[in-house]
């Protein structure tokens, strides 16, 4: 789910969009679920997940992108700056 590469970290998420409020959180199928308002249209889903993570983990946008699953529900993303200890610590 979390991986450490170098200078990096990826996340496996799984995105529920058009939820009720934004959440990070549960584990579901070994990803990280992700519950964002925006809708999955026109990337707007990928871009409140984007803002979530540098939010929530205090970097700048552009260190969080998505590297797999753009048209998916299950994303992979790629953060830097970070440690895993950090992602970890959003969970809980």
């Amino acid at each position: 789910m979390i991986r450490e590469h170098a200078g990096a970290i990826t996340v496996d998420v799984l995105v529920q969009p058009r939820a009720s409020r934004t959440k990070v959180g549960p584990v579901h199928d070994g990803r990280l679920k992700v519950a964002v308002t925006s809708p999955p249209v026109d990337g707007e889903a990928n871009a409140a997940v984007i803002e979530l993570f540098a939010q929530q983990l205090g970097v700048a946008r552009t260190a969080v992108e998505v590297i797999a699953g753009a048209s998916s529900r299950r994303k992979t993303l790629r953060i830097t700056g970070v440690s895993a200890a950090a992602v970890e610590g959003l969970v809980g």
